[in-house]
């Protein structure tokens, strides 16, 4: 009777262990997902708070002048002026303007600007392929909500042949210029470096 109980007391010692065996691996199982869980949770709310603040930075563009970036710039130089400054999510400052000017004056003009750095500066704005610059913006316009930023000119820039593109870096400034030799605009993207 002895050797039953023993062996009793041996398989029940041995089904409890399995349980606990059990219990611990479900435990482990749950903590687990819910760590899983918990970190898919955080990397979704940090990309929707970077995209957001993206956006935002872009959204809350404001009004800004020509002097403003170009300090030296008389008024008669462009007319017809608007202008709008926002931040990327680097801290960096952008400013997109639009405005007449005469590409004679105007490129002389921007390829004086001073400058901070002269070895990582241009000496003189290069003509460039504006068909790269169009498909970076039509990209950039399918990501950002309705009324962002009005990207009608597109149409114009993509059917008129006549449009000139260029590329001026004057460090800190980098300048990316689209003039349309027929009406005299100018679109100006100017980034600033930090």
């Amino acid at each position: 009777m002895k050797k039953y109980f023993v062996v009793m007391i041996a398989f029940s010692a041995l089904i409890s262990c399995s349980e606990m065996e059990e219990k611990i691996s479900e435990t482990i199982d749950k903590t687990t997902q819910s760590v899983k869980e918990k970190a898919q949770n955080t990397v979704k709310e940090t990309i929707n708070e970077t995209v957001n603040n993206s956006i935002n930075s872009l959204t809350n563009a404001e009004d800004t002048q020509f002097q403003e970036v170009f300090p030296t710039g008389e008024l008669t130089l462009v007319s017809d002026f608007k202008g709008k400054k926002f931040t990327f999510p680097n801290g960096s400052p952008a400013y997109l303007f639009k405005y007449k000017a005469d590409k004679e004056i105007l490129i002389p003009f921007l390829e004086q600007q001073e400058t901070v750095n002269e070895e990582q500066s241009d000496k003189v704005a290069r003509k460039i392929d504006g068909k790269s610059f169009i498909d970076k913006l039509s990209f950039v316009e399918k990501f950002l909500p309705a009324n962002t930023i009005d990207t009608s000119f597109l149409e114009d820039l993509k059917n008129d042949k006549s449009i000139e593109y260029y590329k001026l870096k004057r460090f800190p400034n980098k300048s990316t210029i689209i003039y349309n030799p027929k009406t005299q605009q100018v679109f100006q993207f100017v980034e600033v470096s930090k």
